[in-house]
């Protein structure tokens, strides 16, 4: 089933008077939406109770939640001591997206740093392989932990890197962010053969059920030449990239993801325009 949501709770939930996470779900289906991603980007400080709070919430309306692990994370870095924290940020998260009735953690997997390239990810590969290992030992492998294509060129999240780690495991989903993909290509992506390709090489690097069941962000932004700079809303007429190429790609591929928009503050608003665009691209398709 397609799903469209938001990134945490735009700016117009909280002028409507609202004013705590567990009203999102009844909110978003009130405008038509089915997903809500939670963020713990700056740190794991949700209550079970209110993590049960959004669970039932989000039952009652058939709203998907799924997590954003701790910006923190770092699968490159070069102290083990640190490379434990980042373990630990993945499965807490896990542990309270459980309590939220949720399936999927989102996490960014690693930044460069002075380390080469090539070291960088090969180190990121053999976390993401022991993280694999202990998610398997807490039990948790029923749920999806995706790693993130990242904005940033110094960050560990090409395409290509987030195929090769998604492999290693049946537990592993792409997270396909593609306004930053767009922003490390330095505005790539404008046309439906841009999406195309990307798609291709997703189904042809995990197989059609991982891209199938892919969690997409989907927002544009601002970049340089370092990559991703800031995150726009859909009025911006500069950066991009436009939706309506990429629904055509994923009606033609027959994909059904998860799509979460990350627009800045209208990020409820904006899910809604994809949802549009979405059914207006599938019912000129069929």
């Amino acid at each position: 089933m397609i799903r469209f949501g938001p990134s945490g709770n735009a700016r117009e939930f909280y002028e409507q008077g609202k004013k705590n996470s567990e009203e999102a779900p009844e909110w978003l289906a009130r405008r038509g939406l089915n997903a809500y991603e939670y963020s713990f980007g700056r740190g794991i400080n949700i209550s079970d109770k209110k993590a049960n709070a959004i669970r039932d919430a989000a039952a009652a309306y058939d709203v998907e939640v799924s997590v954003h692990a701790p910006y923190y994370i770092n699968f490159s870095n070069p102290d083990d001591a640190m490379a434990e924290k980042s373990y630990d940020y993945v499965l807490r998260s896990c542990a309270k997206l459980a309590e939220m009735g949720g399936e999927r953690v989102v996490f960014h997997p690693a930044a460069v740093g002075k380390a080469d390239r090539k070291d960088a990810f090969a180190l990121c590969l053999d976390r993401i392989k022991i993280l694999r290992d202990r998610i398997y030992s807490a039990g948790m492998e029923k749920f999806r932990f995706c790693p993130e294509t990242m904005g940033k060129i110094n960050q560990i999240g090409s395409l290509d890197e987030i195929i090769e780690l998604c492999a290693v495991d049946k537990i592993f989903l792409p997270a396909i962010d593609f306004g930053h993909l767009n922003a490390r290509t330095m505005g790539g992506i404008k046309t439906t053969d841009d999406y195309r390709r990307i798609l291709e090489k997703l189904t042809e690097g995990l197989g059609f059920e991982k891209a199938d069941n892919m969690h997409v962000h989907f927002s544009k932004i601002e970049y340089s030449k370092g990559g991703e700079v800031k995150h726009l809303t859909f009025e911006d007429e500069i950066f991009g990239p436009e939706f309506e190429p990429l629904a055509v790609a994923v009606v033609e591929y027959g994909l059904h993801p998860v799509f979460i928009c990350e627009s800045d503050d209208t990020q409820a608003k904006d899910a809604v325009e994809m949802k549009n665009i979405f059914e207006k691209v599938k019912k000129e398709t069929v």
